[in-house]
């Protein structure tokens, strides 16, 4: 795991990405997801307070970024769950006797899932035992004051039916989540796409100057992250989904052919491993529109 700066208080704890490095042997959801994919959490610090957005993947994972906050002079800490997925929500183990903050869809999704997750048989091994629930929830948004700085939580649905992002208003930084993605979205719901679009509006409403995701280049987010317009790049490959209704055979074009005027720009960088998030999508979507 390598630990990245990208702006003054915060930090991403960032693992994947590296050829050859696996979690664990065999089938296992860390290494053919979020390690594959290349997986970021952080921390929002000042003083001897930190938020922790998303715990990583393993409890593993979690200690080390605690080791790194004790290590700063932290004292007192906070999760915020992003969503309720399991690469987000396996290190939270390691943070012992902290609340933990997540809005109320995201507490549902995972009390309903426990059973199954703490045995390993949702999604696989390895099982998250204890699965640690929220302590605290929210519904629509919940502004929190960390030192001097002023956080907000807003509820959305884009990727998932309850994602959380954290807003930092006055410095114009948006931890995004899973809500944007680089170098494109895995759509878990393909039915909410439309939804999806009106709360990427949403984001961009805001006017974020940075946006930090939990996957995307690791060497764009140690530089301070994403600029506003890759917004526009998930909308724009949200829309190429939803066309697939009318026009099926479109699916047959590559995900380079898709993304490469953002690519050409800058805006995204291409990953391989997106190649089968991307047929996922693809099959996910016609299925939807009964095209499978």
């Amino acid at each position: 795991m390598r630990i990245l700066q990208p702006h003054p208080g915060i930090y991403a704890y960032y693992d994947g990405r590296v050829p050859g490095h696996r979690f664990m042997e065999g089938e296992n959801w860390v290494d053919d997801g979020a390690i594959a994919l290349g997986i970021a959490t952080y921390a929002v610090v000042e003083g001897d307070e930190a938020l922790v957005y998303d715990t990583h993947v393993s409890p593993e994972h979690g200690a080390l970024i605690r080791s790194h906050l004790d290590g700063l002079g932290v004292s007192k800490i906070t999760i915020i769950y992003s969503h309720w997925h399991l690469d987000h929500v396996a290190g939270t183990s390691a943070f012992a006797g902290c609340d933990v903050i997540a809005n109320d869809k995201t507490a549902r999704h995972l009390a309903m899932r426990q059973i199954a997750i703490e045995a390993g048989d949702y999604d696989g091994p390895p099982a998250i035992n204890p699965l640690i629930l929220p302590t605290q929830t929210f519904t629509g948004k919940l502004e929190l004051s960390l030192a001097t700085r002023r956080i907000v939580l807003i509820e959305v649905n884009v990727h998932s039916d309850d994602a959380t992002v954290l807003w930092l208003p006055d410095e114009r930084i948006l931890l995004a989540g899973d809500t944007v993605e680089d170098p494109l979205t895995y759509v878990d719901e393909p039915a909410e796409l439309a939804h999806h679009l009106r709360d990427l509006d949403r984001l961009a409403v805001l006017g974020p100057r940075y946006i930090l995701p939990d996957h995307g280049a690791p060497e764009t987010i140690a530089k301070g992250g994403f600029g506003p317009e890759v917004i526009g790049a998930m909308k724009r490959y949200i829309q190429w989904l939803m066309a697939l209704e009318t026009n099926p055979d479109q699916a047959n074009e590559t995900p380079e052919h898709i993304l490469s005027a953002d690519v050409d720009a800058g805006t995204l960088k291409w990953f391989e491993a997106y190649r089968e998030v991307h047929a996922a999508n693809v099959a996910s979507v016609l299925k939807l529109y009964g095209h499978a």
